[in-house]
């Protein structure tokens, strides 16, 4: 078997408590962007930071060498990582169904938003133009808004 980070424990979490973060806010972080730093700050304070097995598919395939690959895998334990299920890949199928022509929704972010609406939790992402016609996903503002 290849390495592959151990889902973050849930401990006293339910998985209500989750927020799915996109694969765009995780490369700004990773490069120490400041608003996506401070965005999954603020997100960790009220939930547990989660991602999709293709977000975490996306980062790998991103890197370049073993250091990388290294880097990727420690920054990853961060959050928990969310499988494929059927009902994910169902709903995957249907987004797609209604969505590539008219929207170009592409494969990866279907899976994605198929995981935040099977789940029914919360989703952030810098590029709102890839999700925003998908009424059923809860979709938060990026940056998230700092409490008053």
């Amino acid at each position: 078997m290849g390495t592959r980070p151990a889902p973050k424990p849930m401990g006293t979490h339910r998985v209500n408590d989750l927020t799915l973060v996109d694969t765009d806010i995780l490369i700004d972080a990773g490069l120490q962007v400041s608003q996506a730093v401070n965005c999954l700050a603020e997100i960790e304070r009220q939930s547990v930071l989660a991602v999709s097995v293709i977000t975490q598919m996306e980062l790998l395939i991103g890197c370049r060498n073993k250091t990388e690959w290294r880097r990727a895998e420690r920054f990853l334990h961060r959050f928990q990582v969310l499988t494929l299920n059927d009902p994910v890949c169902d709903t995957a199928l249907e987004l797609l169904r209604r969505y590539r022509l008219s929207h170009g929704l592409m494969i990866p972010d279907a899976f994605i938003a198929a995981t935040a609406m099977t789940l029914n939790q919360p989703f952030i992402s810098k590029n709102r133009r890839d999700y925003q016609f998908i009424s059923e996903l809860k979709l938060l503002p990026y940056p998230v808004p700092y409490p008053a």
